[in-house]
């Protein structure tokens, strides 16, 4: 079973006694205790709700490890540092030293991405010298994260542009509900109780051109694309925008737009404020 390495992720690793306490405290998602054979998928968020950081959290070698993209590496690992404060957790930063590959099919010591109903192939930790004998390319799973609707900040919007409803996180398990408060809970709470998001994930094909193109309906704009592979994107739109889904272009052109399976929500319904 090939690996195909993931070039634009950080990788850091958690330990000490306080290292799952700081990071249950902090991010959104569910962080393990033990190595449960799962990746999980979870969001660092500013005070008011927007992603400054996603990735997944692994428990390995006793730590937890997290990713995130590289342009957002340098900010994750300072927050954290600051939400640190006196805890007995060591962060190391491991960018030099490990790297993180995608593998369709399971292999040992790999942990499942599994997000909500949407498994995503497995994700492998490894030293540099390990990863010398993976892919190169990491199309396989932009492919099908963009066939699942799974969007990535980095790859399909910018950090502190999103809230987590935006990209499905509370649709996807990378909220922990159950869990007390982390950074940004109540914009979280606030937004699943009053059924406010109306900008979600919707996956757009035949696309010409690249990432950032304008998503309209008739001659409004509803959304932005995401990193296109093969003509297909992730895009987060506003979904009382599109009332009529086979109107929609993207660069002037004709697109199809469609739900992606785990959606719970629809096209059209009363226009609402940005």
């Amino acid at each position: 079973m090939s690996i195909h390495l993931r070039a634009d992720r950080a990788l850091f690793r958690f330990s000490g006694p306080e290292a799952h306490r700081l990071l249950n405290d902090v991010l959104t998602g569910i962080i393990p205790e033990r190595d449960d054979g799962l990746a999980h998928w979870w969001a660092l968020l500013s005070p008011q709700g927007k992603i400054l950081a996603e990735g997944l959290a692994i428990w390995r070698d006793e730590a937890i490890w997290t990713d995130v993209h590289v342009g957002a590496a340098d900010d994750f690992l300072k927050r954290m540092r600051m939400y640190k404060l006196r805890a007995k957790v060591e962060i190391e930063d491991c960018r030099e030293s490990h790297r993180m590959g995608f593998s369709t099919g399971a292999i040992e010591g790999a942990h499942q991405d599994k997000r909500g109903a949407v498994i995503l192939g497995w994700q492998v930790i490894a030293s540099l010298a390990e990863a010398e004998t993976w892919s190169s390319g990491d199309l396989a799973f932009q492919k099908d994260r963009i066939a699942a609707g799974i969007l990535i900040q980095g790859n399909d919007f910018p950090a502190n542009d999103a809230f987590a409803h935006d990209i499905g996180m509370d649709l996807l398990d990378g909220i922990d509900f159950v869990k007390g408060c982390y950074v940004g809970q109540e914009v979280v709470s606030r937004m699943k109780h009053r059924g406010t998001a109306r900008r979600r994930p919707v996956i757009i094909s035949g696309i010409e051109g690249d990432a950032g193109q304008p998503v309209l309906a008739g001659d409004r704009e509803a959304g932005t694309i995401g990193q296109v592979v093969d003509g297909k994107a992730v895009a987060i739109v506003r979904l009382d925008r599109i009332a009529a889904p086979t109107a929609v272009t993207v660069g002037g052109k004709p697109v199809r737009i469609e739900l992606p399976s785990w959606a719970n929500y629809g096209f059209g319904g009363p226009e609402g404020e940005e």
